[in-house]
This record gives C-alpha cells, sequence and structure tokens, in this order.
C-alpha cells in the first residue's frame, strides 16, 4: 500500500514511536520528519527523501533505501542490518552507533566523510572504480 501525502502527513503526527514494518514509502517525501525510534523493518524506502529527518534509534533491518536521499538525516544508533543502501545518499548523515551489519552498498552510495562502511559491517556489491 502506498500512502498519500495527507495520509503520510497523519501518520507522522501520531504519538510515540511509529510501526512501519514492511510499508511501501518509496518515493514518500519525509524530509525533516520525525522517525525517531519507528519501527520499519522490511519497509520499502527507495527513492524516498529522508533529508535531514530524525532516525534515530530507528529499526531498518532489512530496509529498501536504494536511491534514498539520507542526506544530513540523523541515523544515531539505528538498525540498519541487512538494509539495501545502493545509490543511496548518506552525505553529511549521523551515523554515530548506527548498526550497519550485512547492509549492502554500491560505488554510487555517498557516506559521510571520514566514514568506513566496510569497517561498519556493511557489504559492497557492486563494480570497483579503478
Amino acid at each position: 500500500m502506498q500512502y498519500t501525502k495527507e495520509q503520510l502527513n497523519s501518520i507522522l503526527k501520531q504519538p510515540g514511536p511509529l510501526d512501519l514494518a514492511n510499508v511501501d514509502l518509496g518515493g514518500a517525501d519525509l524530509n525533516g520528519a520525525n522517525l525517531q525510534g519507528a519501527y520499519l523493518v522490511g519497509a520499502d524506502l527507495g527513492s524516498a527523501n529522508l533529508t535531514g529527518a530524525n532516525l534515530t534509534r530507528a529499526l531498518l533491518w532489512g530496509a529498501h533505501l536504494k536511491e534514498a536521499n539520507l542526506s544530513g538525516a540523523n541515523l544515531g544508533g539505528a538498525g540498519l542490518d541487512r538494509a539495501d543502501l545502493g545509490k543511496a545518499d548518506l552525505s553529511g548523515a549521523d551515523l554515530n552507533g548506527a548498526v550497519l551489519k550485512g547492509a549492502k552498498y554500491d560505488q554510487n552510495t555517498r557516506w559521510p566523510a571520514g566514514f568506513d562502511p566496510t569497517a561498519a559491517g556493511a557489504i559492497f556489491e557492486g563494480t570497483r572504480k579503478s
């Protein structure tokens, strides 16, 4: 199920951590959204705009984040285990304490300056630039 902008706005106003497991939010505009502690396991966030979103301690295990814009997002303490980060833009994101064990990324994934995704447990899948 894909949500309309009005439905998304209503959901985001709910108190407490949100349960959005396996929800299709592909292409959604979640710029600056407060998703702190949200349960986004298996969610489709492909091509979503999560610029500046608060995803502190959110659980994104196995989430589809391919081509998502997470620039400037706060992912401190977030669980990104086995997430698909191919072509995702995480430039300027706060990944302090984030768990990326088994998360997949490619040569087009953009990371914060100085961040080493392999050391954080992420797995490179793609073609290395020569």
